[in-house]
């Protein structure tokens, strides 16, 4: 396999003749990305969630192909949806070696919570797909489709839980919530393992996730899927109505992307962009967006800023309406 390589260059040596001390030295940019240097990456949730799933896929795609000259270290650094481990990252500033994954608690984490971070604030590289939730309860449940679902809830206290807090694990079924009719507690882990350990020993009544993490328990009937917030019903969930086809659609959807820290070095946002356009050509994440039935949505660069900037705008007026955020 070939390595990426990227050498930048100052402009040619000035000299002057005249004499010695008049001779400037050039500044030479270092190369990117230095073998010798460790890659710092860091996955903002815990194990076996949407953001490390994607984060590890790449990581194998970046090994396989040898699109990285240098070691990978990878660490899950969960806590605060997000705020621990976007905020180690917004610590790194300035540097083209530390790197993230984002999710739609990128966006709204620094609604409802003092981080001393924007998305903004971070390098943008790329946005990779987008993915929406599907809505699951105990595959032991009376409740066998969603109408039964909502006339359920309509007439009883129900508990959903969700990965992070004021999210849109959070928005989502909210918002679905308010134009079905019916109002529930939400209970937020900071994991999809733990919440899936809830749903199953049957502490809460539902949940959503990405039906990527949770497909191989629907399919062993251990859930039951009742309706899915994206625009179309993926393959995998073959069956499953949409938020939209039962008269709610929300129009929610959670950005999946990759992000450098602040201020890091032009060069790095480069190498970095070039390599995630090779990494999106490759079978093997052509076979994890379907494996995830992800949306691939792909922006680079300043795109991937405005489409973030967007977002968060959106988001913030979703949860001022709801009354989330002051």
């Amino acid at each position: 396999m070939t390595k990426l390589h990227h050498s930048f260059k100052a402009g040619a040596l000035a000299l002057v003749a005249a004499a010695p001390l008049a001779v400037a030295t050039p500044a030479i940019a270092q190369e990117y990305p230095d073998p010798a240097q460790t890659l710092d990456w860091t996955i903002a949730f815990g194990p076996g969630g949407g953001n490390d799933i994607m984060a590890r896929t790449i990581v194998d795609i970046l090994n396989t192909y040898d699109l990285y000259p240098g070691d990978i270290s990878i660490e899950n650094r969960a806590g605060g949806s997000g705020a621990v481990g976007w905020g180690y990252l917004f610590g790194q500033s300035g540097s083209g070696y530390g790197i993230s994954t984002t999710s739609g608690s990128f966006v709204t984490t620094p609604l409802q919570a003092d981080t001393p971070w924007q998305p903004a604030d971070f390098t943008p590289v790329a946005l990779l797909a987008t993915d929406d939730l599907v809505l699951v309860v105990n595959g032991s449940s009376d409740i066998q489709n969603i109408d039964q679902f909502i006339e359920f809830a309509q007439s009883n206290p129900i508990t959903i839980a969700g990965t992070g807090t004021v999210n849109v694990d959070f928005i989502v079924p909210t918002l679905f919530a308010q134009a079905a009719g019916f109002e529930f507690e939400y209970v937020s882990f900071n994991s999809m393992a733990d919440q899936t350990t809830a749903l199953l020993s049957q502490s809460v009544d539902a949940m959503v996730g990405n039906p990527g993490e949770i497909l191989g328990l629907i399919d062993s009937g251990d859930l039951r899927a009742l309706v899915y917030s994206g625009a179309s019903t993926p393959a995998a969930l073959d069956g499953v109505p949409t938020m939209g086809d039962v008269g709610h659609d929300i129009g929610v959807s959670m950005p999946r992307g990759l992000i450098l820290p602040p201020d890091a070095p032009a060069e790095a946002q480069a190498f970095w962009i070039e390599t995630m356009q090779r990494v999106v050509e490759t079978p093997e994440w052509a076979a994890y967006i379907e494996n995830n039935t992800l949306t691939p949505t792909v922006l680079y660069g300043d795109e991937f800023r405005t489409f973030l900037t967007r977002t968060a705008n959106g988001f913030e007026e979703v949860l001022r309406s709801l009354g989330a955020i002051q």
